[in-house]
């Protein structure tokens, strides 16, 4: 007897403040949310930038404590996660504040998943290479306030890391890791360079794109209790909302954010597709660029990255995985012409009358030139 298909699906989205100037209110949102302690992480490339020390401030100013642990490792690791749970557990702190990109985001999400449930780090994460223990239960309040345009780590229920000794790069997911807030001020992208607008905004078309083209959710078999419906659960009608404006506004304004970093409307409006793609995706799930772009970073550790810190080569994450991204909806093409012709309009900005498996890979790669991406692997020094 065939296995019955899935009817059900959640949308579960953090909510999201939105505007320039928005992240002076940090430290209204935590009172709101009851934290007396606060621990804020964010790498030192945020704090030399003094952006962190004005969030800290305005915590501080409503009379919540709070340290800052400026530690978050670029492209994070099982060690690097580690310190900063190790950091958490100490201080018993009751909220937790990520200030930066994905990495710092989701080692927050790390920290505050041991403090409050203490285990070591490997288990947690996904199987096969961890055990993938389940949170027994809600984390305390974590407020999410990113400082790239990219992996809308803000608004998604999972956290990435390199496992550098394994040569493999996985993640930790579960509902419980979703930011209880988020904050997304357009002016912290100011500092940025064009290196990382780039590779942090084709993560989000990608992440749209992916997300709008993949499988339906009620393709999948049904689970055999709700506790066991994935977080990726495949596009459904609500998720191909969000992915779909997130591939809009990357085709108008990410060539504009990489150009100009005083295009204050461009960056804030990658902020919010990045946003708003990690509310897709983080329903529907990803597939073949990102599956890929796991091995692509975490077998190559000699790529120094210009535009990044260099106290450490790695490949950023965008980059790693628009590379694939032409050849990747080439192939998917057949599994729903209808879908991709429609992402390749979105991005495109116009009606394409006939399309075909090589309309989306073209709109992609010229996207990809525009904002000067690496072309191929071997620019990531393979």
């Amino acid at each position: 007897m065939a296995a019955a298909k899935e009817q059900i699906f959640t949308l579960e989205a953090t909510p999201l403040k939105f505007g320039p100037g928005s992240s002076a209110e940090a430290g209204w949102e935590l009172k709101r949310l009851g934290v007396s302690r606060a621990m804020l992480v964010t790498d030192p490339g945020v704090r030399e930038a003094g952006i962190a020390d004005r969030v800290r401030e305005s915590i501080e100013a409503e009379g919540i404590a709070c340290e800052v642990f400026d530690r978050a490792r670029v492209e994070p690791t099982a060690d690097s996660f580690q310190e900063a749970a190790d950091f958490a557990v100490d201080g018993k702190f009751d909220g937790f504040v990520g200030v930066g990109g994905g990495s710092s985001l989701d080692t927050a999400k790390v920290a505050d998943l041991v403090a409050t449930h203490p285990a070591e780090i490997m288990a947690y994460v996904n199987p096969p290479v961890g055990e993938g223990r389940k949170p027994p239960g809600p984390l305390k309040p974590l407020l999410a306030i990113p400082t790239t345009a990219g992996t809308g780590s803000e608004a998604t229920s999972v956290a990435i890391l390199d496992i550098p000794d394994q040569r493999v790069k996985t993640g930790i997911s579960h509902r419980y890791l979703r930011p209880t807030q988020a904050i997304v001020d357009p002016d912290l992208t100011r500092s940025l360079g064009s290196e990382v607008i780039s590779s942090a905004g084709l993560d989000v078309v990608c992440h749209a794109a992916e997300s709008f083209v993949a499988r339906p959710f009620d393709t999948r078999d049904a689970p055999d209790s709700p506790d066991d419906r994935p977080p990726y659960q495949g596009a459904t009608p609500i998720s191909d909302v969000w992915s779909a404006r997130a591939l809009e506004y990357g085709g108008l304004y990410l060539r504009r954010a990489v150009e100009d970093p005083d295009d204050i409307e461009a960056r804030g409006y990658m902020m919010l597709a990045a946003s708003l793609a990690g509310i897709g995706f983080g329903a529907a799930g990803v597939h073949i660029p990102h599956s890929l772009s796991y091995p692509i970073a975490g077998l190559k550790h000699a790529f120094q990255p210009p535009g990044y810190p260099d106290d450490h080569p790695f490949v950023p994450h965008g980059w790693s995985v628009i590379v694939t991204s032409p050849a990747a909806f080439r192939y998917t093409f057949g599994a729903d012409p209808g879908k991709h012709r429609r992402a390749a309009e979105l991005l495109l900005g116009e009606p394409v009358e006939e399309a075909d498996e090589d309309t989306l890979p073209d709109a992609l790669v010229a996207l990809m030139r525009d904002v000067r991406s690496p072309s191929g692997v071997r620019e990531l020094g393979y």
